[in-house]
């Protein structure tokens, strides 16, 4: 999830345009879960109408455009790696990564990097937003709350860290691993290492279901505990172990080779084919819309979500370097801009070329981070959530 610098989904935001109309009022399912401590009115929620015949042509075209810029993102992140950056990771003669265990605390980083994001931002953000009395605010920064699918988006961070430590995608413990070399050289880190990533993955799913429903919940609170435990023992106990104890290339060059091929340019491989996938659907939407294919769309883009996140413990490389990552999963969406866009059908703000430039933590930059901040605002995952789901369902034609 790359954060842009603003909320810009309020309550003041009620606006029509034309047969677009925002609305405010509460949608089912809305109530938030109140803290005795903390008690706050049920926020109001902004949505769009529903698709219908008066602006079906113009939701689709929409919904073609944002998925064909994610498979194209996602095809450019595999070729990326397939290419060139996977051999460059493997042999670790480059400026970047001359050692192998300089491989491995790139592996590392990378865990502590996402397992403090799902705690601190995805989880963190809304809850502090919400004790603040911010409510509205604090609903607008869940991530994925359209589909109602940010816990299992969370866990499926969490996994992208079991699979880098397991060596494998599918939760078995592979030879050539962190974990395996970890066993064999103190078996106690090792089942610490375990307990604390699938723990993690357990207190997340625990939150009661939606999320954004229950933002100031106990299970939210052990969730962010958990996150930042899980964080702090990679950072404090894990990584400097492989740094004073297994920081041999014949050690870790097996276990280097396994994560790339094995872990990231199969996810990357996974992550092409879905988004394919889900741009068939939606193209084949757009040509003979149905109450199907809109359940079609959002099947499709459940599947392709699924190996985005469980990617994002490899943000590294040309997917933080060209720009992909807020590309394909900016986060809060400028929803009144999408409105705008889905009227004037002008969607070369989508795009934008030239050198990759971001906005500083303050969210001010160059014209040309302003311009590319814009456009990936408006494009991505959530852009195209925001036009197949409602109420965690997928929408109907009215």
């Amino acid at each position: 999830m790359k954060k842009i610098f603003k909320y810009v989904l309020m309550t003041a935001a009620v606006c029509s345009f034309s047969n677009l109309t925002i609305s405010c009022g509460n949608d089912k399912n809305d109530d938030v879960e109140q803290s005795p401590v903390n008690p706050t009115p049920t926020p109001p929620v902004v949505n769009t109408e529903d698709y219908d015949a008066t602006n079906a042509a113009q939701w689709g075209n929409y919904m073609v455009v944002v998925a064909n810029l994610l498979k194209a993102d996602a095809q450019t992140l595999y070729d990326q790696w397939n290419n060139s950056y996977a051999a460059l990771f493997k042999n670790h003669n480059s400026n970047e990564y001359q050692s192998a265990i300089q491989c491995i605390e790139q592996i590392l980083d990378g865990c502590i990097d996402i397992a403090d994001e799902v705690g601190n931002a995805k989880i963190g953000e809304p809850y502090n937003l919400y004790m603040d009395n911010q409510v509205t605010a604090a609903l607008y920064a869940v991530e994925s709350w359209y589909s109602w699918h940010s816990r299992e988006d969370y866990r499926n961070n969490i996994y992208s860290i079991r699979n880098a430590f397991y060596g494998t995608r599918n939760g078995s413990k592979a030879e050539n691993s962190l974990y395996s070399l970890l066993g064999k050289n103190n078996p106690e880190l090792q089942q610490k290492a375990d307990l604390l990533i699938n723990g993690t993955a357990e207190a997340i799913m625990a939150i009661p279901q939606p999320f954004r429903n229950h933002i100031n919940s106990k299970e939210s609170v052990e969730a962010m505990k958990a996150c930042s435990e899980l964080s702090q023992f990679i950072e404090d106990e894990l990584k400097p172990y492989f740094q004073e104890h297994l920081n041999d290339n014949a050690s870790l060059d097996p276990v280097v080779q396994q994560y790339v091929d094995v872990v990231v340019l199969p996810t990357y491989k996974d992550l092409t084919e879905k988004n394919n996938a889900l741009s068939k659907a939606v193209n084949d939407f757009k040509t003979a819309p149905s109450n199907n294919g809109f359940v079609a769309c959002a099947n499709a883009w459940l599947d392709a979500r699924t190996p985005w996140e469980q990617s994002e413990a490899f943000l590294f490389g040309p997917v933080s370097e060209l720009g992909l990552d807020p590309n394909m999963d900016s986060w809060p969406l400028d929803q009144a801009q999408i409105a705008e866009i889905l009227k004037s059908q002008n969607f070369v703000n989508l795009e934008w070329t030239g050198n990759y430039e971001e906005l500083d933590d303050n969210g001010d930059g160059t014209e040309q981070a302003k311009k590319i901040a814009t456009a990936q605002s408006l494009r991505g995952f959530h852009t195209l959530e925001y036009l197949i789901f409602k109420d965690g369902q997928a929408r109907t034609i009215k």
